[in-house]
């Protein structure tokens, strides 16, 4: 069996030579959508995810749910582990999509997107938790403050929330940009 070329690739997701390319957007929520503006955050992001799970096919389920502080798809399937890609890249391109469709479609910029395919970001944040506990450990036995590598915010705030109420230790984000990284150091006592 022959492999399937680039155009006939492209031909299958509705793309041929000398067409602009589609609006990810409008092939994701489909162009019902696109006429209703303001609906629901939930009801977007839904809308949204189906389409995405839709176009990538196969097997993949989907469960969108608002937890409070954020919006969270979780997608599943045989095939739903190697949707993260490389150190959960996808994911994240998937995510900042998901906040820009909500931002316009309903009218919400301040909403949290989380989106999840096989498991991959729990496992990703209990590794960085164990990871925040040994390196509790080490820098409470030590005494001296420890950096970690250069972080995306979400990894950073996993090591922040898992070390929060640790009475030995404490976390500090610094740096800049791709650069910015967490410092776990030892808790000083504040004396009154």
């Amino acid at each position: 069996m022959d492999k399937p070329n680039l155009d006939d690739y492209l031909a299958n997701l509705g793309i041929s030579e000398g067409d602009e390319a589609p609006n990810v957007v409008e092939v994701a929520l489909g162009s019902a959508a696109l006429v209703a503006e303001h609906q629901a955050p939930l009801a977007v992001f839904e809308q949204f995810m189906s389409g995405v799970v839709e176009h990538l096919g196969g097997d993949l389920t989907l469960s969108v749910r608002d937890v409070g502080d954020a919006l969270e798809a979780e997608i599943g399937g045989e095939r739903a582990s190697k949707l993260a890609g490389r150190d959960g890249r996808i994911l994240g391109a998937i995510e900042v999509l998901a906040y820009a469709v909500l931002a316009k479609h309903a009218g919400r910029s301040d909403v949290r997107v989380r989106v999840d395919a096989g498991g991959f970001k729990r496992r990703q944040a209990d590794n960085l938790a164990k990871l925040a506990e040994r390196m509790a450990v080490q820098v409470a036995k030590s005494g001296e403050p420890h950096e970690l590598q250069p972080m995306s915010p979400a990894e950073r705030r996993v090591i922040h929330v898992a070390l929060k109420d640790h009475s030995l230790v404490t976390t500090e984000s610094v740096g800049e940009g791709a650069g910015r990284h967490l410092v776990i150091k030892p808790r000083t006592e504040m004396t009154e």
